[in-house]
Protein backbone atom coordinates (compact mmCIF):
# COMPACT_ATOMS: atom_id res chain seq x y z
CA UNK A 1 0.00 0.00 0.00
CA UNK A 2 1.39 3.40 -0.95
CA UNK A 3 1.82 6.35 1.43
CA UNK A 4 -1.03 8.02 -0.39
CA UNK A 5 -3.30 5.03 0.32
CA UNK A 6 -2.31 5.13 4.01
CA UNK A 7 -3.22 8.80 4.13
CA UNK A 8 -6.62 8.19 2.58
CA UNK A 9 -7.34 5.36 5.03
CA UNK A 10 -6.42 7.53 8.01
CA UNK A 11 -8.65 10.29 6.76
CA UNK A 12 -11.52 7.83 6.38
CA UNK A 13 -11.18 6.70 9.99
CA UNK A 14 -10.91 10.29 11.17
CA UNK A 15 -14.06 11.27 9.30
CA UNK A 16 -16.03 8.44 10.94
CA UNK A 17 -14.57 8.77 14.47
CA UNK A 18 -14.02 12.52 14.63
CA UNK A 19 -13.68 13.67 18.25
CA UNK A 20 -15.69 16.88 17.94
CA UNK A 21 -19.08 16.97 19.67
CA UNK A 22 -21.34 20.01 19.30
CA UNK A 23 -22.54 21.67 22.52
CA UNK A 24 -25.74 20.12 23.83
CA UNK A 25 -27.55 23.33 24.82
CA UNK A 26 -29.32 24.20 21.56
CA UNK A 27 -32.97 25.26 21.42
CA UNK A 28 -34.98 26.47 18.45
CA UNK A 29 -38.65 26.64 17.43
CA UNK A 30 -38.40 23.35 15.52
CA UNK A 31 -37.36 19.98 16.89
CA UNK A 32 -34.11 18.46 15.67
CA UNK A 33 -34.32 15.46 13.36
CA UNK A 34 -32.44 12.47 14.79
CA UNK A 35 -32.15 9.68 12.22
CA UNK A 36 -30.78 6.33 13.28
CA UNK A 37 -31.02 2.61 12.99
CA UNK A 38 -27.98 1.93 15.19
CA UNK A 39 -27.87 3.64 18.59
CA UNK A 40 -24.59 3.66 20.54
CA UNK A 41 -24.25 2.47 24.15
CA UNK A 42 -21.57 3.57 26.58
CA UNK A 43 -20.87 -0.02 27.59
CA UNK A 44 -22.44 -3.49 27.59
CA UNK A 45 -24.13 -2.86 30.93
CA UNK A 46 -25.92 0.13 29.45
CA UNK A 47 -26.85 -1.91 26.39
CA UNK A 48 -28.45 -4.62 28.53
CA UNK A 49 -30.24 -2.29 30.95
CA UNK A 50 -31.66 0.30 28.55
CA UNK A 51 -35.46 0.35 28.21
CA UNK A 52 -37.20 2.05 25.32
CA UNK A 53 -40.79 1.25 26.23
CA UNK A 54 -41.00 3.97 28.90
CA UNK A 55 -38.90 6.46 26.88
CA UNK A 56 -36.13 6.37 29.49
CA UNK A 57 -33.45 5.39 26.95
CA UNK A 58 -32.71 4.74 23.30
CA UNK A 59 -31.98 1.23 22.06
CA UNK A 60 -32.61 1.04 18.31
CA UNK A 61 -34.00 3.44 15.74
CA UNK A 62 -37.18 1.42 15.33
CA UNK A 63 -37.91 1.89 19.03
CA UNK A 64 -37.62 5.66 18.96
CA UNK A 65 -35.33 8.65 18.69
CA UNK A 66 -35.62 12.07 20.37
CA UNK A 67 -37.68 13.20 17.37
CA UNK A 68 -40.31 10.46 17.59
CA UNK A 69 -40.45 10.63 21.38
CA UNK A 70 -41.29 14.35 21.21
CA UNK A 71 -44.07 13.83 18.66
CA UNK A 72 -45.56 10.97 20.67
CA UNK A 73 -45.62 13.04 23.85
CA UNK A 74 -47.27 15.98 22.11
CA UNK A 75 -49.90 13.76 20.51
CA UNK A 76 -50.70 12.15 23.86
CA UNK A 77 -51.23 15.63 25.29
CA UNK A 78 -53.37 16.70 22.31
CA UNK A 79 -55.78 13.80 22.77
CA UNK A 80 -55.79 13.74 26.56
CA UNK A 81 -53.93 10.45 26.90
CA UNK A 82 -50.69 9.36 28.56
CA UNK A 83 -49.00 7.27 25.89
CA UNK A 84 -48.75 7.48 22.11
CA UNK A 85 -47.35 5.13 19.48
CA UNK A 86 -46.59 6.10 15.87
CA UNK A 87 -47.54 3.90 12.92
CA UNK A 88 -46.82 4.18 9.18
CA UNK A 89 -50.41 5.24 8.39
CA UNK A 90 -53.82 5.63 9.97
CA UNK A 91 -54.80 2.22 8.65
CA UNK A 92 -51.61 0.72 10.12
CA UNK A 93 -52.65 2.17 13.48
CA UNK A 94 -56.03 0.44 13.19
CA UNK A 95 -54.50 -2.89 12.25
CA UNK A 96 -51.94 -2.57 15.07
CA UNK A 97 -54.77 -2.31 17.60
CA UNK A 98 -56.58 -5.31 16.10
CA UNK A 99 -53.47 -7.48 15.99
CA UNK A 100 -52.24 -6.48 19.45
CA UNK A 101 -55.52 -7.05 21.26
CA UNK A 102 -57.20 -9.97 19.48
CA UNK A 103 -56.48 -13.69 19.23
CA UNK A 104 -58.17 -16.70 17.69
CA UNK A 105 -61.65 -17.18 19.16
CA UNK A 106 -62.13 -13.48 19.95
CA UNK A 107 -64.94 -11.34 18.59
CA UNK A 108 -64.65 -7.80 17.21
CA UNK A 109 -67.44 -5.26 16.70
CA UNK A 110 -67.43 -2.47 14.12
CA UNK A 111 -69.95 0.28 13.41
CA UNK A 112 -71.62 -0.08 10.04
CA UNK A 113 -70.17 3.28 8.95
CA UNK A 114 -66.58 2.47 9.95
CA UNK A 115 -63.62 3.32 7.74
CA UNK A 116 -63.79 0.90 4.82
CA UNK A 117 -60.23 -0.52 4.80
CA UNK A 118 -60.52 -1.32 8.51
CA UNK A 119 -63.69 -3.29 7.82
CA UNK A 120 -61.99 -5.16 4.99
CA UNK A 121 -59.06 -6.05 7.25
CA UNK A 122 -61.50 -7.68 9.66
CA UNK A 123 -63.32 -9.52 6.87
CA UNK A 124 -60.36 -10.66 4.79
CA UNK A 125 -57.51 -11.06 7.28
CA UNK A 126 -58.70 -11.34 10.89
CA UNK A 127 -61.24 -13.95 9.82
CA UNK A 128 -58.41 -16.17 8.51
CA UNK A 129 -56.85 -16.07 11.98
CA UNK A 130 -60.01 -17.29 13.70
CA UNK A 131 -61.19 -13.84 14.81
CA UNK A 132 -64.85 -13.17 14.08
CA UNK A 133 -66.48 -9.79 13.72
CA UNK A 134 -69.93 -8.26 13.77
CA UNK A 135 -71.49 -5.02 12.55
CA UNK A 136 -73.79 -2.77 14.60
CA UNK A 137 -75.86 0.30 13.82
CA UNK A 138 -73.93 3.14 15.50
CA UNK A 139 -77.07 5.26 15.75
CA UNK A 140 -78.83 2.65 17.89
CA UNK A 141 -77.30 1.56 21.20
CA UNK A 142 -79.73 -1.38 21.26
CA UNK A 143 -78.12 -2.65 18.05
CA UNK A 144 -74.73 -2.59 19.77
CA UNK A 145 -76.14 -4.32 22.83
CA UNK A 146 -77.59 -7.10 20.68
CA UNK A 147 -74.28 -7.62 18.87
CA UNK A 148 -72.12 -7.99 21.99
CA UNK A 149 -71.12 -11.53 22.95
CA UNK A 150 -69.07 -13.08 25.78
CA UNK A 151 -66.23 -13.39 23.24
CA UNK A 152 -66.25 -9.70 22.32
CA UNK A 153 -62.83 -8.27 23.15
CA UNK A 154 -62.70 -5.10 21.06
CA UNK A 155 -65.37 -2.57 20.08
CA UNK A 156 -64.64 0.20 17.60
CA UNK A 157 -66.39 3.56 17.68
CA UNK A 158 -66.21 6.20 14.97
CA UNK A 159 -67.53 9.73 15.30
CA UNK A 160 -68.83 10.74 12.91
CA UNK A 161 -69.16 7.84 10.53
CA UNK A 162 -66.97 7.52 7.48
CA UNK A 163 -68.36 9.41 4.45
CA UNK A 164 -71.96 9.65 5.70
CA UNK A 165 -70.95 11.58 8.85
CA UNK A 166 -73.66 10.35 11.24
CA UNK A 167 -72.72 11.38 14.77
CA UNK A 168 -73.61 8.65 17.31
CA UNK A 169 -74.62 8.94 20.94
CA UNK A 170 -71.12 8.16 22.17
CA UNK A 171 -71.91 8.16 25.93
CA UNK A 172 -74.69 5.63 25.34
CA UNK A 173 -72.45 3.38 23.23
CA UNK A 174 -69.65 3.45 25.81
CA UNK A 175 -72.10 2.79 28.64
CA UNK A 176 -73.57 -0.17 26.76
CA UNK A 177 -70.16 -1.81 26.33
CA UNK A 178 -69.13 -1.19 29.94
CA UNK A 179 -72.34 -2.66 31.31
CA UNK A 180 -72.68 -5.68 29.01
CA UNK A 181 -69.11 -6.50 27.92
CA UNK A 182 -66.71 -5.21 30.59
CA UNK A 183 -64.01 -7.48 29.18
CA UNK A 184 -63.93 -5.50 25.90
CA UNK A 185 -61.53 -2.71 25.03
CA UNK A 186 -63.20 0.35 23.49
CA UNK A 187 -61.25 1.96 20.65
CA UNK A 188 -62.23 5.16 18.87
CA UNK A 189 -61.17 6.46 15.49
CA UNK A 190 -60.67 10.10 16.45
CA UNK A 191 -59.31 11.37 13.14
CA UNK A 192 -62.30 13.64 12.43
CA UNK A 193 -62.18 15.21 15.90
CA UNK A 194 -58.38 15.61 15.71
CA UNK A 195 -58.21 15.87 19.49
CA UNK A 196 -59.99 19.24 19.25
CA UNK A 197 -63.70 18.73 18.59
CA UNK A 198 -64.36 16.66 21.74
CA UNK A 199 -62.52 14.82 24.51
CA UNK A 200 -62.69 11.13 23.64
CA UNK A 201 -61.06 9.90 26.84
CA UNK A 202 -63.52 11.86 28.97
CA UNK A 203 -66.21 9.64 27.43
CA UNK A 204 -64.51 6.54 28.80
CA UNK A 205 -62.82 5.03 25.73
CA UNK A 206 -59.63 3.03 26.26
CA UNK A 207 -57.67 4.21 23.26
CA UNK A 208 -57.88 6.44 20.22
CA UNK A 209 -56.52 6.06 16.73
CA UNK A 210 -55.64 9.13 14.70
CA UNK A 211 -54.70 9.32 11.02
CA UNK A 212 -51.96 11.94 11.30
CA UNK A 213 -52.08 11.95 7.50
CA UNK A 214 -55.06 14.29 7.81
CA UNK A 215 -55.17 17.39 10.04
CA UNK A 216 -51.92 16.99 12.01
CA UNK A 217 -49.95 16.83 8.74
CA UNK A 218 -52.07 19.46 7.02
CA UNK A 219 -50.09 19.30 3.80
CA UNK A 220 -51.40 16.24 2.02
CA UNK A 221 -47.84 14.90 1.82
CA UNK A 222 -47.34 12.63 4.86
CA UNK A 223 -48.64 9.17 5.73
CA UNK A 224 -48.68 8.37 9.45
CA UNK A 225 -50.96 7.25 12.25
CA UNK A 226 -50.99 7.11 16.02
CA UNK A 227 -52.50 5.11 18.87
CA UNK A 228 -53.04 6.99 22.13
CA UNK A 229 -53.93 5.35 25.44
CA UNK A 230 -53.98 6.09 29.16
CA UNK A 231 -53.54 2.68 30.78
CA UNK A 232 -49.94 1.50 31.22
CA UNK A 233 -50.71 -2.19 30.75
CA UNK A 234 -52.70 -1.54 27.58
CA UNK A 235 -49.90 0.65 26.24
CA UNK A 236 -47.37 -2.11 26.87
CA UNK A 237 -49.48 -4.62 24.92
CA UNK A 238 -49.67 -2.21 22.00
CA UNK A 239 -46.02 -1.16 22.18
CA UNK A 240 -44.64 -4.70 22.25
CA UNK A 241 -46.84 -5.71 19.31
CA UNK A 242 -45.67 -2.58 17.49
CA UNK A 243 -42.07 -3.66 18.13
CA UNK A 244 -42.65 -7.19 16.86
CA UNK A 245 -44.38 -5.92 13.73
CA UNK A 246 -41.48 -3.59 12.96
CA UNK A 247 -43.69 -0.56 12.29
CA UNK A 248 -41.28 2.29 11.60
CA UNK A 249 -41.94 5.86 10.46
CA UNK A 250 -39.77 8.25 8.46
CA UNK A 251 -38.03 10.84 10.60
CA UNK A 252 -38.50 13.60 8.02
CA UNK A 253 -42.21 12.83 8.09
CA UNK A 254 -42.16 13.10 11.89
CA UNK A 255 -40.45 16.47 11.53
CA UNK A 256 -43.13 17.63 9.09
CA UNK A 257 -45.92 16.80 11.54
CA UNK A 258 -44.07 18.43 14.44
CA UNK A 259 -43.76 21.57 12.33
CA UNK A 260 -47.48 21.53 11.49
CA UNK A 261 -48.86 20.77 14.97
CA UNK A 262 -48.72 24.35 16.33
CA UNK A 263 -51.04 25.55 13.55
CA UNK A 264 -53.45 22.61 13.90
CA UNK A 265 -56.09 24.49 15.96
CA UNK A 266 -56.00 27.44 13.54
CA UNK A 267 -56.35 25.25 10.45
CA UNK A 268 -59.07 23.14 12.05
CA UNK A 269 -61.06 26.26 12.95
CA UNK A 270 -60.68 27.70 9.44
CA UNK A 271 -61.81 24.48 7.75
CA UNK A 272 -64.63 24.12 10.29
CA UNK A 273 -65.93 27.58 9.35
CA UNK A 274 -65.55 26.82 5.64
CA UNK A 275 -67.34 23.50 6.00
CA UNK A 276 -70.30 25.00 7.81
CA UNK A 277 -70.72 27.77 5.24
CA UNK A 278 -70.44 25.33 2.36
CA UNK A 279 -72.94 22.98 4.03
CA UNK A 280 -75.40 25.86 4.45
CA UNK A 281 -75.10 26.66 0.74
CA UNK A 282 -75.65 22.99 -0.12
CA UNK A 283 -78.85 23.13 1.90
CA UNK A 284 -80.25 25.74 -0.51
CA UNK A 285 -79.78 23.59 -3.60
CA UNK A 286 -82.59 21.42 -4.90
CA UNK A 287 -80.16 19.01 -6.53
CA UNK A 288 -79.23 17.68 -3.09
CA UNK A 289 -81.74 15.49 -1.27
CA UNK A 290 -79.73 15.55 1.96
CA UNK A 291 -76.79 17.46 3.42
CA UNK A 292 -74.71 15.47 5.90
CA UNK A 293 -72.67 17.56 8.34
CA UNK A 294 -72.91 17.05 12.12
CA UNK A 295 -73.23 20.76 12.86
CA UNK A 296 -76.20 21.12 10.50
CA UNK A 297 -79.65 20.73 12.09
CA UNK A 298 -81.32 17.75 10.48
CA UNK A 299 -78.09 15.87 9.85
CA UNK A 300 -78.19 12.44 11.54
CA UNK A 301 -76.94 12.75 15.11
CA UNK A 302 -76.83 16.55 15.15
CA UNK A 303 -78.15 16.62 18.73
CA UNK A 304 -75.43 14.18 19.83
CA UNK A 305 -72.79 16.38 18.19
CA UNK A 306 -74.20 19.51 19.82
CA UNK A 307 -74.12 17.88 23.25
CA UNK A 308 -70.38 17.10 23.00
CA UNK A 309 -68.77 19.42 20.48
CA UNK A 310 -68.21 23.04 19.63
CA UNK A 311 -66.20 22.31 16.48
CA UNK A 312 -66.44 20.13 13.38
CA UNK A 313 -64.03 19.02 10.70
CA UNK A 314 -64.32 20.56 7.24
CA UNK A 315 -66.13 17.59 5.67
CA UNK A 316 -69.52 17.85 3.97
CA UNK A 317 -71.33 14.99 2.23
CA UNK A 318 -74.34 15.53 0.01
CA UNK A 319 -76.83 12.96 -1.23
CA UNK A 320 -77.95 13.82 -4.73
CA UNK A 321 -81.62 13.59 -5.56
CA UNK A 322 -82.23 10.03 -6.84
CA UNK A 323 -83.38 11.44 -10.17
CA UNK A 324 -79.71 11.98 -11.00
CA UNK A 325 -77.85 8.88 -12.13
CA UNK A 326 -74.41 7.91 -10.89
CA UNK A 327 -73.09 8.86 -14.34
CA UNK A 328 -74.56 12.34 -14.02
CA UNK A 329 -73.03 12.78 -10.57
CA UNK A 330 -69.66 11.66 -11.94
CA UNK A 331 -70.02 14.36 -14.60
CA UNK A 332 -70.61 16.91 -11.83
CA UNK A 333 -67.48 15.79 -9.99
CA UNK A 334 -65.46 15.83 -13.23
CA UNK A 335 -66.64 19.41 -13.89
CA UNK A 336 -65.26 20.72 -10.60
CA UNK A 337 -62.21 22.92 -11.02
CA UNK A 338 -61.19 24.12 -7.54
CA UNK A 339 -62.16 20.84 -5.88
CA UNK A 340 -59.72 18.17 -7.00
CA UNK A 341 -60.63 14.48 -7.17
CA UNK A 342 -58.65 12.51 -4.61
CA UNK A 343 -58.70 10.55 -1.38
CA UNK A 344 -57.87 11.87 2.09
CA UNK A 345 -58.57 15.28 3.61
CA UNK A 346 -57.23 17.87 6.02
CA UNK A 347 -54.83 19.46 3.53
CA UNK A 348 -54.86 22.89 1.85
CA UNK A 349 -56.57 21.70 -1.35
CA UNK A 350 -60.29 20.94 -1.41
CA UNK A 351 -61.28 17.46 -2.60
CA UNK A 352 -64.41 15.69 -3.85
CA UNK A 353 -65.16 11.97 -4.26
CA UNK A 354 -68.42 10.21 -5.28
CA UNK A 355 -69.70 7.15 -3.39
CA UNK A 356 -72.53 4.64 -3.46
CA UNK A 357 -73.76 4.09 0.10
CA UNK A 358 -75.01 0.57 -0.54
CA UNK A 359 -71.50 -0.53 -1.53
CA UNK A 360 -70.08 0.62 1.82
CA UNK A 361 -72.67 -0.73 4.22
CA UNK A 362 -73.74 -4.11 5.52
CA UNK A 363 -77.00 -2.95 7.12
CA UNK A 364 -79.91 -1.28 5.30
CA UNK A 365 -79.08 2.33 4.43
CA UNK A 366 -81.50 5.26 4.01
CA UNK A 367 -79.38 6.78 1.23
CA UNK A 368 -80.81 6.17 -2.24
CA UNK A 369 -79.00 8.79 -4.26
CA UNK A 370 -75.30 9.00 -5.10
CA UNK A 371 -73.18 10.61 -2.40
CA UNK A 372 -70.37 13.12 -2.88
CA UNK A 373 -68.03 13.90 -0.02
CA UNK A 374 -66.46 17.35 -0.11
CA UNK A 375 -63.33 18.04 1.91
CA UNK A 376 -62.89 21.76 2.42
CA UNK A 377 -59.32 23.00 2.13
CA UNK A 378 -57.98 26.50 2.68
CA UNK A 379 -59.27 28.21 -0.47
CA UNK A 380 -61.74 31.10 -0.24
CA UNK A 381 -65.18 29.61 0.44
CA UNK A 382 -66.84 31.88 -2.13
CA UNK A 383 -64.57 30.41 -4.79
CA UNK A 384 -65.52 26.87 -3.75
CA UNK A 385 -69.23 27.68 -3.80
CA UNK A 386 -68.86 29.25 -7.25
CA UNK A 387 -67.02 26.14 -8.43
CA UNK A 388 -69.73 23.78 -7.19
CA UNK A 389 -72.40 26.06 -8.70
CA UNK A 390 -70.87 25.92 -12.18
CA UNK A 391 -70.29 22.16 -11.92
CA UNK A 392 -73.99 21.54 -11.20
CA UNK A 393 -74.68 22.54 -14.81
CA UNK A 394 -72.99 19.29 -15.87
CA UNK A 395 -75.92 17.33 -14.42
CA UNK A 396 -77.85 18.24 -17.56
Amino acid sequence: MSEQDDSITCRSTGLIHHPYRPPAAFEAPTQGVFKASTVYFADTAAMRSSRWIDKSAYTYGLHGTPTTFVLEERLATLEGGRHAILAPSGLAAITLVDIALLKSGDHLLLPDNAYGPGRRFAKEDLSRWGITHGIYDPMDAASLAAALTPATRLVWLEAPGSVTLEFPDLPALVRTVREQAPQAVIAMDNTWGAGLAFDAFALGVDLTVHALTKYPSGGGDVLMGSVVSRDDALHHRLAWAHSRLGFGVGLNDVEAILRSLPSLPLRYAAQDAAGRRFAQWCGTRGEFARVLHPAMPGSPGHAHWAALCKAAAGLVTVEFDPRYSAKQVDAFVDALERFRIGWSWGGPVSLAVPYQAAEMRGLPTPYRGTLVRFCLGLEAVDDLIADATQALRALG
